[in-house]
């Protein structure tokens, strides 16, 4: 996404060009299948850009290309989208998930209030942001409400059906109703996903909160709940700051997480189940040439 506004979005691009915003997805290797975190912008939406909301595909400039979307990502390498067996969302807005469909084999996990909300879509930014065309009938959703055990001060925090445990749903609402980060245990540590829980880098620095004028703008535009959204912020403040050393947290469009993350040499962990890899996967929206 490359909206006009440079630098004031984020806080990189000089003068008021179009700026780098990514939406950022994970690919695992999960013994014999793969789950993808989130999946971006799909092939359907290429094909079919008028699907998406006219407001935020036009403020966003959203650059739509086959070869930015998850299933041809993951084909590049020599990999088999057929063998996507799970999808699990941090949230249904149309920059998560649009990608849904493209991977007729997958589960999606999904928090239940997210997915009531996104059926529903009450209110005129449900309308807009929710878009029921990227997902249809045969999906199968693998719901989840906010109950589970504690985890590093998260409360409900719980495993997936049929994944590994290494991978935990924590509930992080305020942007959306349902909205959940997603932690994948690694060799290194824990990679922590946490979706539009925020959406700019220096909104996790624990030496002062920053955030470009025109994310902390958007963010206010996209909430649900404001106090939750900014309580939720904190505790993944607090977090940074007590365990940074043992999780690599990041947010879903900052392109700078994203590069640091796709540096990243895939590794790898033996379990008495299953061998993984966990690896960083690009599913940038675009960047400007």
């Amino acid at each position: 996404m490359c909206p006009y506004g440079g630098y004031l979005w984020d806080g990189v691009t000089p003068g008021l060009g179009p700026a780098t915003i990514v939406c950022h997805c994970l690919l695992i290797e999960a013994g014999n299948s793969l789950v993808l975190v989130d999946t971006g912008f799909g092939l359907g939406d290429v094909a079919r850009p008028r699907r998406l909301s006219a407001f935020f595909r036009n403020v966003n400039r959203v650059q739509l290309r086959a070869e930015q979307t998850a299933r041809r990502q993951i084909e590049r390498p020599g990999l088999r989208p057929n063998d996507v067996r799970h999808i699990v969302l941090t949230h249904l807005d149309f920059d998560h998930a649009g990608g849904i469909e493209d991977f007729p084999n997958a589960t999606v996990h999904v928090m239940d209030a997210e997915l009531r909300a996104a059926t529903l879509r009450p209110s005129p930014l449900d309308r807009q942001r929710y878009r029921p065309a990227q997902w249809d009938d045969a999906i199968r959703w693998q719901r989840y409400r906010a109950s589970g055990e504690r985890w590093l001060g998260f409360e409900c925090v719980r495993d997936l059906a049929g994944l590994p445990p290494e991978i935990l749903l924590v509930p992080l609402a305020g942007h959306t109703v349902g909205h959940a980060g997603i932690a994948i245990r690694g060799p290194e540590g824990w990679l922590l996903h946490a979706g539009d829980a925020y959406f700019y880098h220096g909104e996790m620095d624990p030496r002062g909160y920053r955030c470009t004028p025109m994310l902390r703008a958007y963010q206010k535009l996209m909430e649900v709940d404001r106090e939750v959204r900014l309580w939720n912020q904190r505790r993944l403040r607090e977090l940074n700051h007590a365990h940074g050393a043992e999780i690599e947290l990041f947010c879903a469009h900052d392109p700078s997480e994203f590069e640091a993350l796709a540096a990243m040499p895939v590794t790898g962990t033996t379990t008495a189940s299953a061998q993984r890899a966990i690896s960083p996967v690009s599913v940038p929206g675009a960047i400007p040439s």
